[in-house]
């Protein structure tokens, strides 16, 4: 039975953070999950476990870390054991993690803002230097792309401040969807080994890939950088469980795995069992042809996004990204001409009554920018574009 993403549920009567922050009067686009059910299957099986009735301590079963290793020899023709994949509550937890087992205490971590923002607060956690190689933005028309800057990420690299222990890395990227192609990783790994610069790959966004778009994992680009790699996926973004807080950290790096789980052991961190069942499912397949259904009716609604910003939204761009159902969207041209004065964001829920991420939080490169998300039925979408208007009239 087809899945039926243009039903509006109700979120306001739940704990949703995204729907009960702001007052009732303002439409909600901004935190990154979707406004749609989970798929069918993990919901049977959630069912099932609360029908159980008991609610004891359990642990991520051989079964579900074998799935986790099945899916990516699937998608990506990667071969893992089990061994190689932590369970961790989240991926926010996993880099942070990440960098306190990898670096030493005089070095720094390396983003690529604008980035999303808990990779700018993680230098701080760790007590390490933070270092930021700035993407560049193209813009084609009322349209643009974000671009790796080479000479500004070599320059960030041998900055004299702190020699550069971690390479924090979003693909696909959040907040501009861009997915990275095999040249441009290829690239980045073979200055990470050159450098000896361990990467973390935060790749949540994985499988919400549109218009058929592939994602390389940058650990398979070769033996040597999968040694050098800590790779974060989750069930998450993709099947909507983002609540139920499990994720996994895929190190092949033994000394490293050894590590990171002492970490995780010191600081006594547990995943969920709910979660756990919900990862399962997901990464068995069973929620495949519901995934194939959602990427066109996301990849539909970003094209309604970007036609709706071009026809009727003069002074913005906007992104058009490869994957996830998030759009960049940049508003400095209404900025310099006066039309808006200070935070868009601020502007747009004021005049708009509809709610997106700051740009700014996303750090250098993200000030004037708004992050709308289209991981909604059709009709809220347009409710929040035609709020956009009604606020720029």
């Amino acid at each position: 039975m087809p899945s039926d993403f243009d039903k509006i549920v109700d979120r306001r009567p739940t704990a949703s953070a995204k729907w009960n922050f702001y007052d009732e009067d303002v439409l909600p686009m901004w935190v990154a999950d979707m406004d749609f059910p989970s798929p069918p299957p993990i919901l049977g099986a959630l069912h099932g476990a609360v029908g159980h009735g008991v609610f004891g301590y359990d642990w991520p079963t051989q079964k579900l870390l074998t799935e986790v290793a099945n899916r990516m020899k699937r998608l990506y023709d990667w071969d893992l054991t089990s061994e190689d994949i932590i369970p961790i509550p989240g991926l926010v937890t996993g880099f942070n993690l990440a960098a306190r087992i990898v670096c030493a205490s005089d070095e720094g971590i390396l983003t690529q803002p604008p980035v999303y923002f808990p990779f700018l607060s993680a230098p701080e956690n760790t007590d390490l230097k933070s270092q930021m190689a700035p993407l560049k933005t193209i813009t084609h028309g009322r349209t643009l792309h974000s671009e790796i800057d080479w000479e500004v990420f070599d320059n960030a690299i041998h900055s004299e401040e702190a020699r550069t222990g971690m390479f924090l890395f979003c693909n696909p990227h959040n907040p501009t969807g861009t997915i990275y192609s095999r040249d441009e990783l290829t690239r980045l790994a073979d200055t990470c080994l050159r450098e000896d610069i361990i990467i973390c790959s935060d790749e949540i966004h994985s499988e919400l890939l549109l218009d058929g778009n592939k994602h390389i994992p940058i650990a398979t680009l070769s033996p040597e950088i999968a040694q050098q790699t800590i790779t974060l996926v989750a069930a998450s973004k993709t099947f909507n469980v983002a609540g139920l807080f499990v994720g996994f950290a895929i190190i092949q790096n033994e000394e490293m795995r050894e590590k990171y789980k002492k970490e995780i052991k010191k600081l006594t961190l547990h995943t969920n069992g709910l979660g756990h069942i919900a990862s399962e499912v997901a990464f068995s397949g069973a929620c495949d042809s519901w995934l194939e259904e959602l990427l066109d009716y996301l990849a539909a609604n970003r094209d309604y996004v970007v036609d709706y910003v071009e026809k009727n939204l003069p002074g913005i761009r906007v992104s058009v990204p490869d994957a996830t159902y998030l759009a960049w969207l940049d508003c400095n041209e209404l900025i310099s001409s006066g039309k808006i004065k200070g935070s868009p964001q601020e502007f747009f829920i004021e005049k708009g009554k509809v709610a997106f991420n700051e740009g700014a939080d996303f750090g250098p490169g993200g000030e004037g920018f708004v992050r709308l998300n289209f991981g909604c039925p059709r009709e809220i979408l347009v409710d929040g574009l035609e709020r956009m208007k009604k606020a720029l009239k």
